[in-house]
């Protein structure tokens, strides 16, 4: 626990002059690896379309690339909103859930019916994980908010706890796992720990499925709450996520490192390019082209609308800064987007 903590503080500690971009581009890899998961597997290059699909004209885009796109904004929007309150109610937990299940509205809000995890479809008999009867589903979620509310456990711990505790109520009939890895976001930023950018925890679950199962699947003992059993099978669960707290925490900070030396050449590329141009002075730090790249990190799929609209210059400006990337990205003659394509 104490080095998964040293490593969080560690990303969070100091200037970071990606971090707060790389926000974004963490919190993309989540939403896949959240989406893979639950068997849904977009390319990071739709998805990234996809939310430039949520302001600007882009078409073509499949249903599931959109989705993870608008769960991206949803899950972002709903962890800063509710690190920010003073209480979290189950009404709270209700209302993310049905953000991200728009359809069918019969699936919101919690459930009246029995469900499983896994086996037949029919019944529970060999079913994996069969939750608690819906009638103790609200005692169960209030207790799961007093808990969120309360001190009593670190950070990391409180967010395994509560992760664990809400998957295995699964109080929702559809969106459980979403809500729950939210929730985990929610709680390490709502206790400070995670200040500036998004831990791809769920990227590292997604990795570690098999020991994530098996954390889940031995945190739903039974027995006492004091018996010796009890508090093993939470330590084994509680590891499982702090190691993967750890790693997310490493990964973030390697990719940073990744994006400096990006950056780097990009620089190389740039000064080339205008020496060959016969231009003498360097680019301004001011230009349309430096802030185009100072932002790429965060938006890796750019239209000439987009500049105008994320960076406040006009579409002259834009175009101009725009027109050096035309040699490495490519888009459509109408509506043209540019992308990178080398990943960081």
């Amino acid at each position: 626990m104490a080095a998964a903590e040293r490593a969080v503080r560690a990303l969070n500690r100091g200037a970071h002059q990606d971090l707060g971009l790389v926000s974004r581009f963490l919190l993309r890899s989540e939403a896949i690896a959240s989406s893979y998961i639950e068997g849904i597997a977009p390319s990071p290059r739709d998805i990234a379309l996809a939310e430039l699909a949520l302001d600007e004209d882009v078409r073509g885009l499949s249903a599931t690339a959109q989705q993870v796109a608008r769960n991206m904004t949803i899950v972002r929007e709903a962890s800063d909103a509710l690190s920010e309150k003073d209480v979290i109610t189950v009404a709270d937990l209700a209302a993310l859930q049905a953000s991200l299940i728009a359809e069918p509205t019969s699936s919101q809000g919690e459930r009246s019916t029995q469900n499983w995890i896994g086996g037949s479809r029919y019944h529970p008999l060999e079913a994996a994980h069969v939750p608690p009867p819906p009638e103790e589903v609200p005692d169960l979620l209030a207790d799961l908010v007093q808990y969120m509310a309360g001190a009593t456990h670190s950070s990391i711990i409180k967010a395994a706890l509560t992760h664990a505790q809400f998957e295995t109520i699964h109080p929702f009939p559809d969106g459980n796992g979403r809500v729950g890895r939210a929730l985990i976001h929610t709680v390490l930023t709502r206790r400070g720990l995670t200040a500036e950018a998004i831990l791809p925890v769920s990227l590292v679950l997604a990795t570690l499925h098999r020991e994530y199962i098996e954390g889940l699947e031995a945190f739903r003992v039974q027995g006492s709450p004091d018996s010796p059993q009890v508090f093993a099978a939470i330590e084994v669960w509680v590891s499982t996520f702090a190691d993967a707290v750890r790693i997310a925490a490493e990964q973030a900070a390697h990719l940073e490192q990744r994006l400096a030396a990006l950056r780097e050449e990009w620089s190389r590329i740039v000064s080339e390019a205008r020496r060959q141009e016969g231009r003498v002075r360097a680019t301004r730090r001011d230009s349309a082209l430096s802030t185009i790249l100072d932002s790429l990190p965060g938006t890796p799929v750019l239209a000439t609308s987009t500049v105008t609209r994320v960076h406040g210059v006009t579409t002259t400006a834009a175009l101009s800064g725009s027109a050096p990337r035309r040699s490495a990205c490519r888009g459509g003659r109408r509506g043209r987007r540019w992308s990178s394509r080398r990943p960081p």
